[in-house]
């Protein structure tokens, strides 16, 4: 452990936040569409959210069981390693959404701590709109212990080399992608839109949002594998394995991993060149009636 001093509060493990309240709008979702590139019709009308919007109502939910966990010295150490998402049903405008989070559980490493929580949305009679499971790593700290579970696996087969790739998407990160995306989606953090701070941070300068990245791959997942239905998207999850930087052209290559009953489920990883900046990616899709 480097910071002896220094201990996770596991008494607010299992605690859950305070609920956060937000109205979705037409307007609010289409601007979250224009700022990702979407090209999907119903999502740029903001008819229905795109998935990744999900993201939106439960941010400061997000934010918050890390804060209650982890010393505040830590903080600034703490990546977004990989997210979740499982859809019980899109959002839609006119939603009334209340979302809360939890961390459910963390496990020291030699190199760092990961850390699993998990956030519910609903809409304000009680329906379960989606879950997400948000892994944080907080760098060059070892908690010394495992408490609790981390997130669901989607890892990769590596299997799937062997057999044919079913599809590509591509996709254009904006020279002012991090700005567009900013505004749309609530998320000020200074390395995303100020070139002083983030290379102050290591960084070769402004780097996109991975949840930006994150978006752009969905669409073209779903336009490659659902008929660009976002009602037939179940689960969508991903590991963010590099940052993207303004000016990148990305692809995003689709396997067939598996099936079962009405459902099947596609793996896949988005690669900037010959670097990977989105591995272990798995979508669970309805199948077409």
């Amino acid at each position: 452990m480097t910071d002896a001093d220094s201990g996770f509060d596991d008494a607010n493990v299992g605690l859950w936040t305070d609920p956060e309240h937000f109205d979705v709008t037409r307007e609010r979702i289409a601007e979250y569409a224009r700022a990702t590139n979407d090209p999907i019709a119903a999502h740029l009308a903001g008819d229905i959210a795109p998935p990744v919007f999900s993201i939106v109502p439960v941010f400061d939910s997000m934010l918050s069981p890390a804060v209650d966990v982890m010393p505040v010295e830590l903080v600034p150490r703490v990546v977004h390693g990989e997210q979740d998402f499982h859809f019980h049903r899109p959002i839609l405008p006119g939603d009334k959404l209340v979302s809360r989070g939890k961390m459910i559980g963390y496990e020291g490493l030699s190199n760092g701590t990961r850390a699993a929580i998990y956030l519910e949305c609903r809409t304000d009679a009680g329906e379960l709109v989606n879950e997400q499971y948000v892994t944080v790593f907080v760098r060059n700290y070892d908690a010394g212990t495992k408490l609790g579970e981390l997130s669901p696996s989607h890892k990769f087969d590596e299997r799937l080399r062997a057999e044919p790739m079913l599809a590509k998407a591509a996709a254009h990160v904006d020279a002012d992608q991090t700005f567009r995306y900013s505004t749309a989606s609530g998320d000020p953090m200074p390395i995303h839109l100020d070139e002083e701070i983030a290379r102050s941070a290591g960084l070769p300068g402004i780097i996109a949002h991975g949840l930006c990245t994150m978006a752009m791959t969905s669409w073209g997942l779903l336009a490659e594998v659902a008929d660009s239905d976002v009602t037939r998207l179940k689960r969508l999850a991903v590991r963010f394995a590099k940052p993207v930087l303004p000016g990148d052209d990305l692809e995003t290559r689709i396997w067939k991993a598996g099936s079962e009953p009405g459902v099947t489920t596609y793996a896949f990883e988005t690669a900037r060149g010959d670097d990977m900046v989105i591995t272990d990616g798995l979508a669970k899709i309805i199948d077409e009636n």
